[in-house]
């Protein structure tokens, strides 16, 4: 796969890399089955190794049966809250079943374990419920 995010040894990729890495929400945008975008926040984990992001959802997650139907979405970050620092990947999503689980990935464990244990007790828990790994793939970006 062609890695379509800027090159991070200018300012703006290295930004870009950054917010990646850092931020804890995003929003993945899928359609309904009448085109209607259905966008939702998400934790994610980006991957530079793959250049791709990973996201675990519930099994029973409308999500699902929409990336099935149409697995072409959209993956942004919020913007500084002036409508500026906007970062904005277009790519497809599926399942991923060749991932380990929330709780056994290392680097989703550095990033969300407090999260994890706050909300739902602990990782294994949130693993247990979040139970389909998900991987994005980008094919487009855009951003300022």
């Amino acid at each position: 796969m062609t890695n379509v995010l800027p090159d991070p040894h200018t300012e703006f990729g290295a930004r870009v890399a950054r917010r990646l890495h850092e931020d804890k929400i995003a929003w993945l945008t899928l359609t309904d089955p009448a085109g209607m975008p259905q966008p939702a926040p998400v934790w994610f984990l980006w991957d530079d190794a793959s250049a791709c992001g990973v996201v675990y959802s519930q099994p029973t997650a409308r999500r699902i049966a929409r990336l099935k139907a149409n697995p072409r979405c959209s993956l942004h970050l919020n913007d500084d809250g002036t409508g500026h620092d906007l970062i904005v990947l277009t790519g497809r999503i599926a399942e991923a079943a060749d991932l380990v689980p929330a709780h056994q990935n290392s680097a989703y464990v550095e990033k969300y374990g407090h999260w994890m244990a706050r909300v739902l007790g602990s990782a294994e828990r949130f693993a247990s419920m979040f139970s389909v790994p998900l991987r994005f793939e980008p094919t487009g970006f855009r951003g300022d």
